[in-house]
């Protein structure tokens, strides 16, 4: 990986009070946010956004981590937003609507809260994933799952899944930039002319991102076969266990999430 380069998904190292928590606290708040976010309200959406962009900084990281880790899926956030606002029916919007394409005020409400709950979605799982290693997710997610063992949940497998899907995503995004860098090294041009043209220009990204990705597969699969890699669980060096900022990081987790629903039963009374 190339110096001073920051990807989506990469643990970045460090020691501030987000790193030092156990991954079991940072999975678990991660998990209520999202519940939060997907069925949330404006305030709590307001809320939540405030929330995670204080997080950023208190991790250690630099805001603009945050449209780092929006930057991979940009064009797919763009695609929602047309959709829900071409294809919302509603209350048309007459200076934007043209050749039968009606653009409604309900299509753009719902795309505008659409993309904005991704956001939150992905920068939750962004401050995750460069505070905690992949041996401390694999760790604790095999924790959490482990009394679903008593009725025959592999736990520790799917930790390893885990662990492996989230080692694979910057790995990914850093294959598919050095194919872009190559390919206009040799004189393609992604950025000329409209989104069309430009969208069938990145497709020649696809066969070579696809067999460099295949590549990749095979060599893990090779690498886990010579070291013996056999199912089952596993013995670490580190134990984990709670302290009182862990208990206080849950706290302050669960008053974020709670807030705007007191504030809503307030308000109905």
């Amino acid at each position: 990986m190339r110096p001073g380069m920051n990807i989506t998904g990469q643990y970045m190292p460090g020691d501030s009070v987000i790193h030092r928590l156990d991954p079991r606290v940072k999975i678990i708040a991660t998990v209520l946010l999202s519940i939060s976010i997907l069925r949330g309200t404006l305030p709590a959406w307001t809320g939540l956004t405030v929330f995670l962009l204080t997080m950023f900084p208190v991790a250690g990281l630099p805001l603009r981590h945050g449209a780092i880790a929006l930057r991979p899926v940009r064009f797919f956030l763009l695609l929602f937003f047309l959709l829900h606002l071409v294809c919302t029916p509603g209350e048309t919007i007459q200076p934007l609507s043209w050749g039968g394409i009606a653009v409604t005020y309900q299509g753009l409400s719902r795309g505008t809260i659409v993309v904005w709950q991704f956001c939150l979605l992905l920068w939750g799982a962004a401050i995750l994933t460069a505070t905690t290693s992949p041996s401390e997710l694999v760790m604790a997610i095999d924790r959490l799952l482990s009394p679903l063992g008593k009725i025959g949940v592999p736990s520790h497998d799917i930790a390893t899944m885990v662990s492996i899907a989230l080692r694979f995503f910057p790995v990914f995004l850093e294959e598919m930039e050095k194919i872009r860098e190559a390919q206009e090294a040799r004189g393609a041009d992604f950025k000329a002319g409209g989104p069309v043209k430009r969208a069938k220009a990145a497709s020649g990204l696809l066969v070579p991102l696809l067999f460099s990705f295949m590549r990749r597969a095979e060599g893990l699969a090779v690498a886990m076969e010579a070291r013996a890699y056999v199912r089952g669980p596993r013995t670490s060096l580190r134990d984990l266990h709670m302290a009182k900022t862990d208990y206080v990081a849950l706290g302050v987790t669960v008053l974020v999430i709670g807030l705007p629903v007191v504030a809503k039963f307030l308000t109905v009374r």
